[in-house]
């Protein structure tokens, strides 16, 4: 028996755009809540990011997939009056509009819990709620250089973002556990909660390895590309048609790369490499002779061998490659008439999974029909 649906009878209100509340919300469907998002009349502007799904947005349509949709107008007082009355028996309330944004309208959780004592409100922020972190405005790759990110991604010559809108996700994903934990606590208490993430604060927390280099043995790593500060050998190596990267971690892998890989049993012995510190240091020697090795071989006769050798490697891999891989497991959602093919959550769930992308205001006459009656 695996997950299924444990979230069943839970009530999600989600008052999201772009990326990263939508993506908690989505992880919160797919554990069975009901999730209801909340859009303008304009829409979620993420709905506008592509045109891949037959006009629609195919990263919408992932980051959405089983949720309803309603358009509310803050500004009508009788949207305003639907609003609460969804939120007085909703089980969470799950926002990220601009800090103190809604708490202004009188949508702060101690103002909610009056009417609904047990509900849990997570603000997802940039910078946080609270003095000058709450009027900076932030976007993903802001954030990333904003928190250092940045500076330790890309060559020696150039700083880059990551490739995905990390800080988006990562803010999500902290959310979506926050979210768990206060409702195990809600369980044992029956009180409700505020829960605030803030990106910058998810991602300073992942970025703990390059501060601590730089809090306690220093200096803080430098951008190598594909390479490691600290770990040797790590990165890209050429073989005879393609590159194939490896990663070694202890002294013990080492040897056995230098006696099954390389046919240099003694290298492991050689004080220039015996450990890792030494093989950091002298790591452009060490490079030449794994890739005077690796070149005399065919990159995937290169990674058969350090597959039976248990050595770590993969190929070097464009998102072509991703999409047709061995390994990726897809699902298909239905945004309209229109089927589009998504890599699988991580997460494994004997349940169904909700497939449908809600068009805009989708289920808008339903909702307002079964909360009207509470106004």
């Amino acid at each position: 028996m695996g997950l299924n649906r444990e979230l069943d009878g839970i009530f999600i209100v989600s008052l999201e755009q772009a990326v990263a509340a939508p993506y908690c919300g989505m992880l919160l469907a797919d554990a069975g809540a009901r999730v209801v998002k909340v859009e303008r009349a304009a829409g979620d502007f993420a709905r506008g990011y592509d045109r891949g799904a037959d006009g629609q947005s195919t990263i919408f349509a992932w980051l959405n997939h089983g949720k309803e949709s309603v358009c509310i107008d803050l500004d009508d007082a009788g949207d305003e009056a639907l609003l609460r009355a969804m939120l007085r028996q909703a089980d969470v309330f799950l926002h990220n509009l601009a800090p103190n944004a809604l708490a202004r309208r009188g949508f702060g959780g101690q103002a909610l819990r009056a009417d609904n004592p047990g509900l849990i409100t997570c603000e997802i922020t940039g910078y946080g709620s609270e003095g000058e972190a709450a009027s900076k405005k932030a976007y993903d790759f802001l954030i990333q250089a904003e928190a250092g990110l940045c500076s330790v991604t890309g060559t020696a010559d150039s700083p880059a973002r990551v490739g995905v809108s990390i800080t988006d996700l990562s803010a999500g994903l902290t959310a979506f556990s926050a979210i768990l934990r206060a409702l195990i606590q809600r369980g044992r208490t029956g009180a409700g909660i505020d829960l605030s993430v803030s990106m910058f604060d998810v991602i300073a927390d992942w970025m703990n390895m390059p501060l601590m280099a730089h809090r306690y043995f220093g200096p803080a790593p430098q951008r190598l590309g594909l390479t490691h500060t600290f770990v040797a050998p790590y990165g890209a190596f050429q073989a005879r048609d393609g590159v194939v990267m490896i990663s070694i971690q202890n002294d013990r892998e080492f040897r056995v790369f230098c006696d099954a890989i390389l046919g240099q049993p003694d290298l492991a012995d050689d004080p220039r490499f015996a450990q890792n510190p030494d093989r950091v240091t002298n790591r452009d020697t060490l490079t030449a002779i794994i890739e005077d090795v690796f070149g005399r071989y065919d990159r995937d006769a290169l990674i058969e061998m350090l597959d039976k050798a248990r050595i770590a490697s993969a190929r070097l891999n464009e998102v072509a490659d991703l999409s047709d891989h061995a390994f990726l497991r897809n699902m298909a959602l239905k945004f309209g008439n229109t089927a589009i093919s998504v890599a699988d959550l991580p997460v494994r769930t004997d349940a169904r999974r909700r497939v449908q992308v809600p068009s805009l205001g989708e289920h808008g006459n339903a909702i307002r029909a079964e909360f009207e009656r509470d106004v």
